[in-house]
């Protein structure tokens, strides 16, 4: 095949996986380069939010962001992170796939392809083969670079054999982008409808559209991500371990307790990741609730000689 041929080939996988990650296998997985014609969508995403500058803001409109902004954040460290990567607790098939929904609209790929790549980052914390160490990569490949690659967009589905047995999953995982579309439609639908049924809100289709969903998607990814980038490099370290985690209370209030990240990597097998009382972990607690109402199950705690090997 020539250069030409090539070079269109790569151009209609990239454009087909906007829509069917599963096209990305006819691409060039070991490349590590930026594939910024697949990244497009990510890029529109934050223009986006200069939408604001027409549509304006109201009360309404920012509630929406925010709330929105709290039950994705929960579903990513609740459910993507302590439950499909690390299997902290357990739950019925149906509270899996609800939060494997929720967990969708947040613009950062199925719960497959976050937890295969969160287990090889374990795995491989902070060295040349962890995509996103700060330390070898730098700050900004390792906060919003890596995953905008060829390599990176493929979903090992070796490392999650475990998940990838349900087929509702592995369709969220191939049609990532479907729920966040969704989500972008129920917003400027319901935005239209209070313009319409209630002008007292002051709102409208297009202003709830970009605050409900691109301000709040993309304030909710840099947040996540931050954990990857700033908790490997600013905080304090409570344990020894491999890499370079670190706990910050800032971030941990960000991300709804993933900020206590030396914590997780020392021991990454429980729920909880706030390991001391004063440690705010807003997802543990959210997940105590869920327990209550009997929605999970068998929350993994931090045993007694976790907290021994302590230096305070």
């Amino acid at each position: 095949m020539d250069g030409s041929a090539k070079g269109r080939k790569a151009v209609v996988a990239s454009l087909r996986a906007w829509f069917d990650a599963g096209a990305e296998a006819e691409g060039e997985a070991a490349d590590d380069r930026v594939d910024w014609l697949r990244a497009l969508p990510f890029v529109a995403l934050h223009l986006a939010c200069l939408g604001v500058i027409w549509v304006g803001v109201s009360a309404t409109a920012v509630t929406v962001a925010a709330v929105l902004y709290a039950v994705r954040m929960f579903a990513l460290t609740a459910f993507y992170h302590r439950y499909f990567s690390h299997r902290t607790f357990r739950t019925t098939r149906g509270v899996q796939f609800l939060f494997a929904l929720i967990g969708a609209a947040c613009v950062q790929r199925g719960p497959l392809w976050w937890a295969a790549h969160h287990r090889h980052h374990h795995r491989h914390a902070d060295t040349a083969r962890d995509p996103h160490a700060p330390g070898v990569h730098g700050f900004l490949w390792s906060h919003a670079g890596w995953f905008l690659t060829p390599r990176a967009f493929a979903t090992d589905l070796s490392r999650v054999r475990d998940l990838a047995v349900y087929p509702e999953l592995r369709w969220l995982d191939r049609y990532d982008i479907a729920v966040p579309v969704g989500l972008a439609a129920a917003l400027y639908g319901l935005g239209c409808l209070l313009e319409r049924w209630a002008p007292g809100l002051e709102t409208s289709g297009a202003q709830l559209l970009v605050w409900g969903f691109a301000i709040s998607t993309v304030v909710l990814f840099h947040a996540t991500v931050t954990i990857n980038s700033l908790a490997h490099r600013f905080g304090s370290r409570r344990f020894d371990t491999a890499d370079d985690s670190r706990n910050n209370v800032w971030l941990a209030l960000l991300t709804f307790g993933e900020g206590w990240h030396n914590n997780h990597h020392f021991f990454p097998g429980t729920a909880r990741q706030g390991f001391r009382w004063w440690e705010i972990d807003l997802s543990w607690y959210g997940l105590r609730v869920l327990a209550l109402l009997g929605l999970v199950r068998d929350l993994k705690p931090v045993p007694a000689w976790v907290l021994a090997k302590a230096r305070r």
